[in-house]
Protein backbone atom coordinates (compact mmCIF):
# COMPACT_ATOMS: atom_id res chain seq x y z
CA UNK A 1 0.00 0.00 0.00
CA UNK A 2 2.84 2.41 0.85
CA UNK A 3 4.36 1.71 -2.56
CA UNK A 4 1.13 2.85 -4.26
CA UNK A 5 0.82 5.93 -2.09
CA UNK A 6 4.42 6.87 -2.94
CA UNK A 7 3.47 6.65 -6.62
CA UNK A 8 0.44 8.93 -6.18
CA UNK A 9 2.12 12.25 -7.21
CA UNK A 10 4.04 10.55 -10.05
CA UNK A 11 0.91 8.93 -11.49
CA UNK A 12 -1.00 12.21 -11.30
CA UNK A 13 1.96 14.03 -12.90
CA UNK A 14 1.96 11.46 -15.72
CA UNK A 15 -1.78 11.72 -16.30
CA UNK A 16 -1.88 15.51 -16.15
CA UNK A 17 1.07 15.75 -18.55
CA UNK A 18 -0.66 13.59 -21.15
CA UNK A 19 -3.92 15.52 -20.74
CA UNK A 20 -2.42 19.02 -20.56
CA UNK A 21 1.26 19.98 -20.40
CA UNK A 22 4.36 19.97 -18.21
CA UNK A 23 3.23 23.00 -16.22
CA UNK A 24 -0.18 21.62 -15.27
CA UNK A 25 1.48 18.28 -14.51
CA UNK A 26 4.01 19.99 -12.25
CA UNK A 27 1.32 21.90 -10.36
CA UNK A 28 -0.70 18.70 -9.96
CA UNK A 29 2.33 16.80 -8.66
CA UNK A 30 3.15 19.51 -6.12
CA UNK A 31 -0.46 19.63 -4.92
CA UNK A 32 -0.66 15.83 -4.74
CA UNK A 33 2.55 15.63 -2.72
CA UNK A 34 1.29 18.27 -0.28
CA UNK A 35 -1.98 16.34 0.11
CA UNK A 36 -0.05 13.09 0.54
CA UNK A 37 2.18 14.48 3.28
CA UNK A 38 -0.82 16.15 4.96
CA UNK A 39 -2.78 12.91 4.93
CA UNK A 40 0.20 10.99 6.31
CA UNK A 41 0.57 13.57 9.08
CA UNK A 42 -3.12 13.45 10.00
CA UNK A 43 -3.13 9.66 10.03
CA UNK A 44 0.18 8.96 11.80
CA UNK A 45 1.10 12.29 13.44
CA UNK A 46 4.53 12.00 11.84
CA UNK A 47 6.06 12.05 8.37
CA UNK A 48 9.29 10.23 7.46
CA UNK A 49 12.25 12.55 6.89
CA UNK A 50 12.75 11.38 3.32
CA UNK A 51 9.14 12.22 2.49
CA UNK A 52 9.72 15.75 3.81
CA UNK A 53 12.90 16.04 1.73
CA UNK A 54 11.12 14.79 -1.39
CA UNK A 55 8.24 17.21 -0.82
CA UNK A 56 10.65 20.08 -0.26
CA UNK A 57 12.54 19.32 -3.45
CA UNK A 58 9.30 18.99 -5.41
CA UNK A 59 8.04 22.32 -4.08
CA UNK A 60 11.36 24.05 -4.88
CA UNK A 61 11.96 22.51 -8.31
CA UNK A 62 8.28 22.50 -9.22
CA UNK A 63 7.94 26.08 -8.02
CA UNK A 64 10.90 27.17 -10.12
CA UNK A 65 9.46 25.35 -13.13
CA UNK A 66 6.13 27.14 -12.71
CA UNK A 67 7.50 30.57 -11.78
CA UNK A 68 10.09 30.67 -14.57
CA UNK A 69 8.03 28.63 -17.07
CA UNK A 70 11.06 26.40 -17.62
CA UNK A 71 10.73 22.59 -17.34
CA UNK A 72 14.46 22.13 -16.81
CA UNK A 73 13.95 22.41 -13.04
CA UNK A 74 11.36 19.64 -12.74
CA UNK A 75 13.57 17.43 -14.92
CA UNK A 76 16.40 17.83 -12.39
CA UNK A 77 14.24 16.86 -9.40
CA UNK A 78 14.44 13.02 -9.82
CA UNK A 79 18.20 13.29 -10.24
CA UNK A 80 18.62 15.33 -7.06
CA UNK A 81 16.40 12.91 -5.11
CA UNK A 82 18.32 9.87 -6.39
CA UNK A 83 21.68 11.50 -5.72
CA UNK A 84 20.55 12.34 -2.18
CA UNK A 85 19.57 8.69 -1.70
CA UNK A 86 22.96 7.61 -3.07
CA UNK A 87 24.77 10.02 -0.77
CA UNK A 88 22.73 8.82 2.22
CA UNK A 89 23.74 5.23 1.51
CA UNK A 90 27.40 6.22 1.16
CA UNK A 91 27.53 8.49 4.21
CA UNK A 92 25.43 6.50 6.69
CA UNK A 93 28.25 4.09 7.63
CA UNK A 94 30.48 7.07 8.42
CA UNK A 95 27.90 8.49 10.83
CA UNK A 96 26.59 5.29 12.42
CA UNK A 97 28.07 1.87 13.01
CA UNK A 98 25.69 0.24 10.51
CA UNK A 99 25.00 0.70 6.82
CA UNK A 100 21.75 2.29 5.75
CA UNK A 101 20.56 -0.87 4.00
CA UNK A 102 21.20 -2.83 7.20
CA UNK A 103 19.19 -0.30 9.20
CA UNK A 104 16.35 -0.63 6.70
CA UNK A 105 16.35 -4.42 6.35
CA UNK A 106 17.96 -6.02 9.42
CA UNK A 107 14.56 -6.59 11.02
CA UNK A 108 13.74 -8.99 8.18
CA UNK A 109 17.05 -10.71 7.43
CA UNK A 110 20.36 -11.52 9.08
CA UNK A 111 23.48 -11.14 6.94
CA UNK A 112 27.23 -10.93 7.48
CA UNK A 113 28.70 -7.42 7.70
CA UNK A 114 30.51 -7.81 4.37
CA UNK A 115 27.24 -8.57 2.59
CA UNK A 116 25.55 -5.54 4.21
CA UNK A 117 28.44 -3.34 3.03
CA UNK A 118 28.27 -4.72 -0.52
CA UNK A 119 24.51 -4.21 -0.68
CA UNK A 120 24.86 -0.69 0.67
CA UNK A 121 27.46 0.23 -1.96
CA UNK A 122 25.35 -1.39 -4.67
CA UNK A 123 22.33 0.73 -3.69
CA UNK A 124 24.46 3.87 -3.51
CA UNK A 125 25.91 3.27 -6.98
CA UNK A 126 22.46 2.37 -8.31
CA UNK A 127 20.92 5.64 -7.09
CA UNK A 128 23.84 7.71 -8.38
CA UNK A 129 23.61 6.00 -11.79
CA UNK A 130 19.82 6.41 -11.86
CA UNK A 131 20.23 10.14 -11.28
CA UNK A 132 22.71 10.38 -14.13
CA UNK A 133 20.47 8.32 -16.40
CA UNK A 134 17.56 10.65 -15.65
CA UNK A 135 19.65 13.62 -16.81
CA UNK A 136 20.69 11.77 -19.95
CA UNK A 137 17.08 10.98 -20.89
CA UNK A 138 15.79 14.42 -19.84
CA UNK A 139 18.27 16.31 -21.99
CA UNK A 140 18.82 13.89 -24.88
CA UNK A 141 15.23 13.09 -25.79
CA UNK A 142 11.93 14.86 -26.22
CA UNK A 143 9.98 15.84 -23.14
CA UNK A 144 7.34 13.12 -23.66
CA UNK A 145 10.05 10.45 -23.66
CA UNK A 146 11.38 11.80 -20.37
CA UNK A 147 7.91 11.87 -18.77
CA UNK A 148 7.34 8.24 -19.79
CA UNK A 149 10.84 7.32 -18.57
CA UNK A 150 10.18 9.07 -15.25
CA UNK A 151 7.27 6.72 -14.53
CA UNK A 152 8.13 3.50 -16.34
CA UNK A 153 11.91 3.65 -16.70
CA UNK A 154 12.92 4.83 -13.24
CA UNK A 155 10.32 2.64 -11.54
CA UNK A 156 11.06 -0.37 -13.73
CA UNK A 157 14.81 -0.13 -13.15
CA UNK A 158 14.25 0.19 -9.41
CA UNK A 159 12.03 -2.90 -9.36
CA UNK A 160 14.55 -4.88 -11.42
CA UNK A 161 17.36 -3.82 -9.12
CA UNK A 162 15.34 -4.81 -6.04
CA UNK A 163 14.60 -8.19 -7.64
CA UNK A 164 18.30 -8.71 -8.40
CA UNK A 165 19.03 -7.80 -4.78
CA UNK A 166 16.59 -10.51 -3.70
CA UNK A 167 18.54 -13.13 -5.66
CA UNK A 168 21.78 -11.86 -4.15
CA UNK A 169 20.31 -11.96 -0.63
CA UNK A 170 19.10 -15.55 -0.97
CA UNK A 171 22.63 -16.66 -1.87
CA UNK A 172 24.08 -15.05 1.26
CA UNK A 173 21.46 -15.73 3.91
CA UNK A 174 22.48 -18.08 6.70
CA UNK A 175 20.83 -21.50 6.44
CA UNK A 176 18.59 -21.03 9.52
CA UNK A 177 17.25 -17.68 8.19
CA UNK A 178 16.45 -19.24 4.83
CA UNK A 179 14.53 -22.11 6.50
CA UNK A 180 12.43 -19.82 8.71
CA UNK A 181 10.82 -18.18 5.66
Amino acid sequence: MKFLSDLFPILLFFGAYHLYDIYVATAVAVAAAVVQVGYHWLRHRQVPKMQWVTLGLLVVFGGLTLALRDPVFIKWKPTVVNWLFGAAFLLAPLVTSRTLIERLMSHAVTLPDLVWRRLNVAWAVFFLALGALNLFVAFSFEETVWVNFKLFGLMGLTLLFALAQGFYLVRHMPAESARED
